[in-house]
């Protein structure tokens, strides 16, 4: 049964979330459902949101663009940065004014903490120390493999329970949140909770193709990604911002940049980018899978069929 606002007869508004691995195809089932059903693109892929970052990010073109009212592109400077919970915030009141033009919000993106802190919000922590992550990273690399995990089994040992040992980005962020409050992470989750999103009926559809048709999709968009000056533009935003542009780390710039530096040849980076995206969507996956109540549409986004099953699901959902 669809929920009410309170002293209203009226269901609360559909949210529509697109989620997949990249080179799913969520750019185009997006666009097909917001010309279908007057929808606004709300976009969750967080190295989309930088300036200046296009060949690498696979951004909606300027041709798809005009084809939907899109949001939270190219709104970040290169050398700032955006939390995950920033993001949510801004998504949050974007969503809200979608929803007053009486439009379909519809998120779209692969960045799976991105998409949590906007669904289910995050536990309100210490605020990040980057010097404290720099000092963890630097110590992480010159021990085990195993040594951030150790740290944060003596803080909080049911926090390190629930974080694999080779999730370097979790572990910090854990053993930040111990040290910046002096309590277990674990304890403030008890205490604080979340913040999820409200006022939406939310309805989530992944896209879940092929594997090997998958990867060889990520492969010829590397490809293309390089054909058309993947190299050149990141010899820009070198030359423009160095070291300060963290998108630069990211996944096929952070292979130009060893190319550029002279610690790969040009067939190894290309390589290397191949290997990193193809490695980057399983993770995706694996995170997705951990999503709740998601309808799985077994194809890519740009499929006829996977399009029509996912109007219907659309469909269905307004009407309740």
């Amino acid at each position: 049964m669809a929920a009410v606002h309170p002293g209203t007869t009226q269901p609360e508004p559909l949210l529509v979330v697109v989620l997949g691995p990249t080179a799913s195809g969520k750019t185009a089932l997006s666009l097909a459902l917001a010309e279908r059903f007057h929808g606004e693109v709300v976009n969750c892929d967080s190295v989309a949101m930088y300036r200046e970052f296009e060949i690498g990010t696979a951004k909606p073109s300027a041709a798809e663009r005009a084809r939907a009212p899109h949001h939270l592109l190219d709104f970040v400077d290169p050398d700032s940065f955006i939390t995950a919970g920033e993001y949510s915030r801004q998504a949050r009141d974007v969503l809200a004014e979608i929803s007053a033009r009486g439009h379909l919000p519809i998120v779209v993106g692969g960045t799976g903490l991105y998409l949590r802190a906007l669904l289910e919000g995050l536990f309100p922590g210490p605020q990040r120390s980057e010097e404290l992550r720099e000092r963890l990273r630097e110590r992480a690399a010159s021990h085990a493999p195993n040594y951030l995990h150790r740290i944060l089994l003596r803080l909080d040992r049911d926090a390190a329970a629930k974080i694999h040992a080779n999730d370097t980005p979790k572990l910090i962020r854990a053993i930040e949140v111990c040290l910046g409050s002096r309590e277990k992470m674990s304890d403030l989750w008890q205490q604080r909770g979340r913040d999820p999103l409200r006022g939406f009926r939310i309805l989530r559809l992944g896209l879940d193709p092929d594997r090997d048709m998958l990867y060889a999709r990520i492969n010829l968009r590397a490809q293309r990604m390089s054909e058309n000056g993947l190299i050149e533009e990141t010899q820009k935003l070198l030359d423009k911002y160095g070291a300060n542009a963290r998108p630069l780390a990211s996944l096929g710039y952070k292979q130009a940049v060893q190319f550029l530096r002279g610690e790969l040849t040009r067939e190894q980076a290309f390589q290397a980018a191949q290997q990193a995206h193809r490695n980057y969507a399983k993770r995706q996956m694996t995170w997705f899978r951990r999503e709740p109540e998601v309808e799985w549409l077994k194809g890519f986004g740009d499929e006829p069929q996977v399009q029509q099953r996912a109007m219907t699901l659309v469909g269905s959902g307004l009407r309740s």
